[in-house]
């Protein structure tokens, strides 16, 4: 048991080395549509379905975070939340889901949404990147790579999350998520998808504070509810930006 706990964290932190040091350069680009979407007051989304969806949440609404970002939220999409749970599946593949929830918020041309797929192959991620697209949204796709050409594309064009994207975030995340192997199991186990898929959105994140603080404008960031006065800091900042702020009443 001890093996396959080293063996867990070595896979966790060898792929997340990995992302480091290859997706330096899209990691930057993403940080710069975010930076200037903050500049600009534009509208910021994050959307991930099933377990996708704990990436896209955990750049909302937290410390630390951008107050400007929002959570797209699909419904019976926001992580394993609909009973029974295949169903959450089974709305991946509906056509018409994301792009009609899209239409109904308030996203404009020249906003920012994040879509987050781990294998980018179903037709809701794919259908949500390219409709946005149509609608002079940029799109930054957080998926893995491995997956396209080794399993089957969804949508009935044939195409995957990353052919409808500005910036494409590979998680270098293998086919079938799964990092550890045992002689009585008989299949792999051991995801590291959402450690590594959130690690690459909070380091979009990061990296587009340190761009926006460079060039003089102060980043509307979360302060933690749990100390002092992090409460009020936080109230003053959403209504600062309420215009943008689409998970408060």
């Amino acid at each position: 048991m001890d093996d396959l706990v080293g063996q867990y964290f070595e896979a966790a932190v060898s792929t997340l080395r990995r992302v480091h040091a290859e997706e330096a350069e899209s990691i930057d680009r993403a940080a710069q549509l975010l930076a200037d979407a903050v500049a600009d007051r534009r509208r910021i989304f994050a959307f991930g379905a099933g377990h996708s969806s704990l990436a896209a949440q955990d750049v909302v609404y937290r410390a630390g975070g951008l107050v400007v970002f929002n959570l797209l939220n699909v419904p019976g999409m926001t992580g394993v939340n609909v009973m029974p749970a295949p169903l959450g599946s089974a709305l991946e593949r509906v056509s018409g889901l994301a792009t009609a929830t899209l239409d109904l918020t308030p996203a404009a041309a020249g906003d920012l949404l994040f879509v987050i797929s781990l294998s980018g192959r179903q037709v809701m991620p794919v259908e949500l990147a390219l409709h946005a697209r149509e609608r002079g949204l940029q799109v930054v796709g957080v998926t893995s790579l491995a997956y396209p050409g080794r399993v089957s594309a969804k949508h009935p064009s044939g195409t995957y999350l990353k052919d409808h994207c500005d910036v494409v975030l590979d998680s270098k995340i293998a086919v079938g998520d799964a990092e550890l192997t045992h002689p009585g199991a008989d299949t792999g186990f051991g995801s590291v998808s959402t450690i590594v898929t959130s690690a690459l959105m909070q380091a979009v994140v990061a990296a587009a504070v340190g761009k926006l603080a460079d060039r003089g404008i102060t980043p509307p960031l979360f302060r933690s509810g749990n100390v002092d006065g992090g409460t009020d800091w936080n109230a003053k900042l959403m209504a600062e930006h309420a215009d943008r702020i689409f998970y408060a009443y």
